[in-house]
C-alpha cells in the first residue's frame, strides 16, 4: 500500500464533523464498506501547502487522511475525499470532506439522545 498524505491537526479540539449538505457527494465516495461523507473545517496557517501536498498525493495515486485527536486525546484517522481551501478576512480556512465509518457517526447519535426526549428516528 501506498504511504498516505497526512494532513495532522496538532492541538485543538477534536474536528466537528457535519453530514454533507451535497447528497451526490456520497455518489462519488461507493465501496463496500459503509462510509458516510461529512464536512469539517479547519482554520490553518498553512492552507496552500496542505493543497498542494493533497493534490499531488491523488494525482500519485496515494490517499490523503486527517490525523486528529478524538475527546480522549487519541490519535484517529479517516480518509479525506476532497478540500477546498478559503481565504477569510480571520485567515485561511480549509474545508475537508472525509469519509466517516457509519458505525461512529451512529455512536455519535445516540449519545446526543437523551433518554427522556422522544427518539426522531421514530416520528416524522
Amino acid at each position: 500500500m501506498k504511504e498516505p498524505e497526512l494532513i495532522t491537526i496538532i492541538e485543538g479540539p477534536t474536528p466537528d464533523f457535519q453530514p454533507s449538505p451535497q447528497p451526490w457527494l456520497q455518489s462519488i465516495h461507493e465501496g463496500p464498506d459503509d462510509k458516510i461523507v461529512a464536512v469539517c473545517q479547519l482554520r490553518t496557517m498553512n492552507g496552500l501547502g496542505i493543497q498542494e501536498r493533497s493534490q499531488r498525493a491523488w494525482q500519485e495515486g496515494r490517499p490523503v487522511r486527517l490525523d486528529y485527536p478524538d475527546d480522549m486525546r487519541m490519535r484517529q484517522q479517516v480518509d479525506v475525499v476532497a478540500l477546498r481551501l478559503q481565504e477569510l478576512d480571520e485567515g485561511p480556512l480549509l474545508q475537508l470532506w472525509v469519509s466517516l465509518p457509519l458505525e461512529l457517526t451512529e455512536e455519535e447519535e445516540e449519545e446526543e439522545f437523551d433518554e427522556g426526549d422522544d427518539d426522531p428516528r421514530f416520528f416524522g
